[in-house]
């Protein structure tokens, strides 16, 4: 049986097709799995090339092109927050090393490359799949636009072996031990509410007394506060859409937050509800290194006494309250809500590192039905 016979311009080129344009003398070519998809490639073509918007695939590089990807696909997708983090991942990890090379010559060896040199460095395992995904959008956005046959991030392979991380925990007695020595700290409050609520960082230097439903004893996360060099402070929403969320507040909660109010009034007369609760005197909000500063101090101040604690950072406070509350008994899904977990999973990690501590004592529970 005789192949059936092409349409004018396109042959097969083993098994794919190739449709040339000749366009002011010179020839380009495009490919394609089916003879309608190189059709429809080389119509594209055409149009780009009539209007000036044609680029030869060996003159882009990923630098360019990232920029674009940036600008014309993902900064109206994007928060704020996610679109300055994809950036600097670039800018740190991806573009001294592939930055001004063709996207059309990037293969996937450049890319296993790029993963083992990070990996070298350091890295980590969560890091890294970071940097995966942002160069993974960025290839398969070229991928559709034609100016790749094959995305090479796909070729490339990261590490099965998920690394280990130790949660810092405190326990009840460290825990005793620091809220001690921080009452004189002017940044008791926020640390005594952070622990007490489960906020993350930026969800705590965020709040605004506007944020408080005193009527109902509720907070509202509403947003984060970030900051970023050469642009400063700003306001960007919750990590995830289950970030935006309510959490019931307790009376001593809510004597903490007032006893704060108390505070800010000594920086002003008039405090307003739209001002964040934690803020320096002249009203700066307080950024993320200030308040690591400040936990450094005040565990020196304990560590210098013959006690000791363990360095933590902020976030250390989250897994605190998450400890103290399933211990406490509250259930799972009540927990989620509360931290703003994005699912259910995240939530009983908490358990599964928290219960093996205490899995001997339930097993006491139980002795008697036997």
């Amino acid at each position: 049986m005789a192949e059936k016979k092409l349409p004018k311009g396109i042959r097969k080129n083993g098994n794919r097709y190739q449709g040339r344009i000749m366009f002011h003398g010179e020839n380009y070519s495009v490919t394609g799995a089916t003879v309608t998809e190189t059709k429809k490639a080389m119509i594209d073509l055409k149009y780009r090339l009539e209007h000036g918007l044609f680029v030869e695939r060996e003159k882009v590089t990923l630098d360019s092109w990232f920029e674009t990807w940036i600008k014309e696909y993902k900064q109206n997708d994007l928060k704020v927050g996610t679109l300055i983090s994809y950036q600097n991942y670039y800018n740190y990890y991806i573009k001294e090393t592939l930055g001004e090379m063709s996207v059309s010559t990037i293969r996937g060896e450049h890319i296993q490359k790029l993963y083992n040199k990070l990996l070298d460095d350091s890295m980590a395992l969560s890091s890294l799949k970071i940097v995966s995904a942002v160069m993974n959008g960025c290839f398969q956005r070229a991928l559709k636009n034609g100016l790749i046959e094959r995305n090479p991030v796909k070729l490339a392979e990261l590490p099965r072996k998920k690394q280990k991380v130790e949660r810092r925990v405190l326990t009840v007695q460290e825990q005793e031990l620091f809220f001690q020595y921080s009452k004189e700290s002017y940044l008791n409050n926020l640390f005594a509410l952070m622990v007490r609520t489960g906020m993350r960082s930026g969800e705590a230097r965020g709040l605004k007394f506007s944020d408080i439903d005193s009527k109902n004893n509720v907070i509202h996360i509403r947003r984060t506060l970030k900051y970023e060099t050469g642009r400063g402070f700003f306001e960007d929403a919750p990590k995830t859409s289950s970030s935006m969320r309510d959490i019931p507040a307790t009376p001593e909660i809510m004597s903490i937050i007032e006893a704060q109010r108390k505070i800010n009034r000594e920086y002003s007369n008039v405090v307003s509800i739209d001002e964040y609760i934690f803020h320096l005197p002249e009203g700066t909000p307080i950024s993320r290194e200030r308040v690591q500063a400040e936990i450094d101090r005040i565990l020196k101040k304990i560590n210098e006494t013959g006690s000791h604690v363990e360095r933590f950072t902020s976030h250390c406070f989250r897994h605190t309250f998450a400890t103290r509350a399933i211990e406490a008994g509250m259930q799972p899904q009540t927990l989620k809500t509360i931290l703003g977990h994005s699912s259910l999973s995240m939530t009983m990690d908490l358990y599964s590192h928290v219960l093996p501590n205490t899995k001997a004592e339930e097993m006491q529970k139980v002795a008697s039905i036997f």
